[in-house]
């Protein structure tokens, strides 16, 4: 077999990792080792978070539509059941944008529903 030197590709490797590690802190900036482990983690917690936000937006947006209809004598529950009889086909993204800019309007969707 022929013999492979391989250090300009090395190099190149070690120089992405360590740039993506920039801003780590400790010896997982400056190791390629160590830096390459903590990409690793890094990009399976990204992964994992990505699908995590959306469940934390919607409970987020579950809070601000239940305070918005508890000064009107809903809860947020009762409300959601009975918007889903009446066939009202907001959904909770832009109930909470209503419900935080534009009460007037977020009342007058609650009034449809009682």
């Amino acid at each position: 077999m022929t013999r492979v030197k391989k250090a300009v590709n090395a190099l190149k490797n070690r120089r992405s990792t360590l740039k993506a590690a920039k801003g780590f802190r400790f010896r997982r900036s400056k190791t390629e080792r160590a830096a390459t482990d903590a990409l690793a983690h890094a990009g399976a917690y990204s992964f994992a978070h990505r699908r995590d936000k959306k469940g934390d937006y919607r409970r987020l947006w579950n809070v601000k539509i239940n305070a918005a209809l508890r000064p009107l004598g809903f809860s947020y529950s009762k409300f959601i059941g009975a918007a889903k009889k009446k066939g009202i086909a907001l959904d909770r993204k832009s109930l909470a944008g209503l419900a935080e800019f534009k009460p007037e309007t977020f009342k007058k969707v609650v009034d449809m529903v009682k």
